[in-house]
């Protein structure tokens, strides 16, 4: 993984300084609320419902043992003793005091992380495949061109106050892991008939009120044109982006009101001027920063007789056979595996962890996983490079954990934001929906029954929890001061991405886990064979479903 270099740690520590004398001010009443409001941002604070939230960088969904030893401990010596995973790969923390503020992040920067651009109008921590690097199914390792990105956008001059906050995913394996179709830009690594490397690139896709499927507007750009390209895309959306109404000042409304044609010929415009300029990656800084991003020492290991021995152990255990069906993925490497650690038990909000589980986690990837730890967009942990021979023990080790769940993929394994409990924009309480969901299916067989199924819950139209593209999306509405909640079918956020369709009137919180019921029977009633529930919802459309849910 990538380390920082001196000018790294330098800018960073520069930030947490400069940081703590404006948040001394704020509090010495020497600034105002409107004046500290954007300093805040840039530093990742939010002010939420009930107290502050820092929201703290994972680049990529990456960081070592020793970065996850700090978040822990940070959660114990400023917060109420957890964290919580968002759908941005980052780590938030609810509850620090604002004058900690400063401190926590001197204690990140410690272990070169930060809270930079994870909030504000900016370019944001660019999000990834989880199982970059070691996926089975990866054509090309997306993390050193997510690392660039990082670089290259961090701090930019030009694009620190953009019309609105500005999203960008890149993936480069033939399943989309990442979500890239429903981001501001999205990067689709491929190659050319030569076997040249280069990207698909995709812009103006978007969740909250308006959801949009990103349109392509180049097929191939060549690996070296990255940056230049990505600029010349923001200088168009800086120039031309609404600033009079945050609702249509997203890249998405300037795409659909100018057209994907004429949006991409400006972009080709304005690249022009800068294609073949300073910023065009070279064959050295290309290799610079992938040498931080090479293979582990990984053992030698006979797969079969790996492979054996665990389908033994599978046999003679059905708890583990479970786990090791949905927790477990392909490895590019022979007689290893990736490894999800499920933050999604019954009775736990989806993507908390708390300090006691972080810093074992740490100590399961320094014995399991030489060290290294991601974090999903789903809210989950990965550790990416398991041993077969290792796996029952480290089953085991995370059992007494309470880290095992076996339902990743599954009904239960779902996205939700925090909600009405602590998001100040939320228009409903999302994780008591979520609770009652777990509960009433907290039933393993009927779970891996069911088969993949994603289920997404947001609190209100920003769509933190992505339930535009779940399989079955929940979203809270107010309705004149109470609560309900609008339920939609049918997303995907895979290469066939497409948008859920609303199922009708919304429901009360009451309601929602008997009509998610009604709707999965209508599934398994209809189920061909070993159809998916989206297969399913797009074999018979909408209809039958929403006879069901409103009989």
């Amino acid at each position: 993984m990538y380390v920082y270099d001196e000018y790294d740690q330098q800018l960073i520590n520069e930030r947490v300084d400069q940081y703590r004398n404006q948040t001394q001010r704020f509090l010495a009443g020497e600034l105002s609320e409107a004046e500290f409001l954007p300093l805040r941002l840039q530093n990742g604070l939010y002010v939420q419902r009930l107290a502050p939230m820092l929201r703290v960088a994972v680049p990529y969904g990456l960081m070592n043992s020793e970065q996850m030893r700090m978040l822990a401990k940070i959660s114990r010596d400023y917060d109420k003793g957890y964290a919580h995973i968002s759908t941005r790969q980052n780590v938030q923390f609810n509850w620090p005091d604002l004058a900690d503020t400063p401190d926590i992040l001197a204690d990140l920067a410690s272990v070169q992380m930060h809270a930079v651009q994870t909030s504000g109008n900016c370019i944001r921590s660019t999000t990834s495949d989880h199982l970059a690097g070691v996926a089975a199914d990866e054509y090309i390792d997306p993390r050193p061109y997510c690392e660039l990105i990082r670089q290259w956008s961090t701090f930019h001059p030009e694009f620190a106050y953009l019309p609105r906050k500005f999203k960008m995913a890149v993936c480069g394996s033939t399943n989309d892991r990442a979500a890239i179709r429903v981001h501001d830009i999205g990067v689709e690594m491929t190659t050319n008939e030569a076997g040249d490397i280069g990207y698909k690139i995709l812009v103006g896709g978007g969740l909250g009120r308006t959801p949009v499927i990103a349109s392509l507007i180049n097929e191939f750009l060549p690996e070296k044109h990255l940056i230049t390209y990505l600029e010349a895309i923001l200088r168009v959306y800086n120039q031309h982006g609404r600033r009079d109404n945050k609702y249509k000042a997203r890249i998405k409304i300037l795409v659909r009101a100018m057209g994907v044609d004429k949006f991409r010929d400006m972009v080709e415009a304005e690249w022009a001027f800068m294609k073949d300029g300073e910023s065009t990656l070279t064959d050295a800084e290309l290799n610079r920063v992938k040498a931080a991003f090479v293979d582990p020492a990984y053992a030698s290991i006979d797969d079969g007789d790996a492979t054996l021995a665990l389908n033994a152990q599978a046999s003679s255990d059905a708890n583990f056979a479970k786990w090791l069906s949905h927790n477990t993925h392909a490895h590019k490497k022979s007689g290893y595996k990736a490894i999800t650690i499920s933050l999604k038990k019954t009775g736990v909000a989806p993507g908390d962890i708390t300090d006691e589980q972080m810093d074992a986690v740490a100590d399961l990837a320094d014995a399991f996983a030489f060290g290294e730890i991601r974090t999903s967009h789903l809210q989950n942990l990965i550790l990416a490079d398991v041993k077969k021979p290792d796996l029952y023990e480290l089953w085991q080790k995370l059992e007494a954990l309470d880290l095992a769940c076996a339902n990743i993929g599954t009904l239960t394994d779902m996205i939700c934001c925090p909600g009405g409990d602590f998001c100040a924009l939320a228009n409903a309480k999302s994780l008591p929906v979520a609770d009652a969901i777990q509960r009433k299916f907290d039933d393993i067989d009927y779970l891996h029954d069911l088969g993949p199924l994603e289920l997404n819950i947001s609190g209100c139209m920003n769509a933190c929890g992505h339930h535009h593209i779940g399989h079955i999306g929940i979203l809270g509405v107010d309705k004149k001061g109470k609560e309900f909640f609008q339920i939609s079918l049918g997303g995907s956020q895979d290469k066939d991405a497409t948008i859920a369709k609303i199922l009708g009137p919304s429901f009360s919180a009451e309601d929602v886990p008997d009509i998610i019921e009604k709707l999965l029977n209508v599934y398994l009633s209809e189920r061909s064979g070993d159809e998916t529930f989206l297969e399913v919802y797009r074999r018979l459309g909408l209809d039958k479903f929403k006879e069901a849910a409103y009989a």
